[in-house]
């Protein structure tokens, strides 16, 4: 009797420790693990860029650069909150990148996230142009079209792209990946970081900070005059909040010095 008891026991212990396994939240599956993160970064960079096209395409002269601010940080922080559980809500490929050279995702996963990012900026460009007027959509300036214009304003761009994604980057990194400084309110900060580089920013380069918004609306108006000012831009930001973050911001596991 004594024996059956026990086995009994340790059967009903092998049952809590898969139950507690099954609902500790940890992806186990092939799509938990793989498939619906990049679903997720595709969803999330869509709707992402058609939000931000659409406050482009139909901004009011008396808004000014406020209504694509808005638009765009609070969709950031939107999506973030949402969706940072699935796929770390990355919708950038500079962030995913900086995500990844940080520690924060595997190899396996940086370039199928890319890829899905970059299909979402087309697919939320579409969505934007089904949605709005043709006449609205033929006239619409900003982002990375009106702004460059010529060789003189180049310079200025790229580094305003440099410097505003590195911004971005590291709020990214500093609330989202690195464990000393961690925020529950990282959405609220990405999205504020949007917002206030868009303000800042918008007059000199568009504020794109992110090629895959930049590509969508390209692809949509064949529009490719100085588009490699939102992939060099970006990307080197991304990277140079790497380094900020590796050398010097980083708690002891991402710092590579001064251990």
């Amino acid at each position: 009797m004594t024996e059956e008891k026990l086995q009994l026991h340790d059967t009903e212990s092998n049952l809590d420790a898969d139950t507690k396994r099954r609902d500790s939240g940890r992806p186990t599956g092939t799509y938990d693990r793989l498939i619906q993160p990049c679903v997720a970064e595709l969803v999330g960079t869509a709707f992402f860029v058609f939000v931000g096209c659409v406050s482009v395409i139909e901004n009011v002269e008396a808004t000014g650069r406020l209504q694509p601010a808005l638009a765009h940080g609070l969709a950031v922080a939107v999506l973030v909150a949402c969706l940072a559980e699935v796929s770390g809500a990355h919708f950038n490929p500079p962030f995913t990148l900086a995500v990844y050279l940080c520690g924060g995702i595997p190899m396996k996963m940086v370039v199928p996230y890319i890829v899905c990012q970059l299909i979402g900026g087309v697919l939320g460009a579409t969505m934007s142009k089904v949605m709005t007027s043709a006449e609205h959509y033929a006239t619409a300036e900003g982002a990375a079209f009106a702004v460059v214009q010529s060789d003189t304003q180049v310079m200025g761009a790229v580094f305003g792209e440099v410097a505003m994604t590195c911004l971005v980057t590291t709020v990214v990194l500093m609330s989202a990946v690195n464990s000393k400084s961690k925020n529950p309110m990282a959405p609220f900060l990405i999205g504020c970081t949007v917002i206030v580089n868009i303000l800042a920013g918008a007059d000199v380069s568009g504020t794109c900070l992110n090629p895959a918004r930049a590509l969508g609306p390209a692809v949509l108006t064949g529009h490719w005059t100085y588009h490699w000012v939102y992939w060099v831009g970006p990307l080197s930001g991304g990277l140079v909040a790497v380094v900020l973050v590796r050398l010097l911001l980083g708690d002891q596991k991402l710092r590579v010095i001064f251990k």
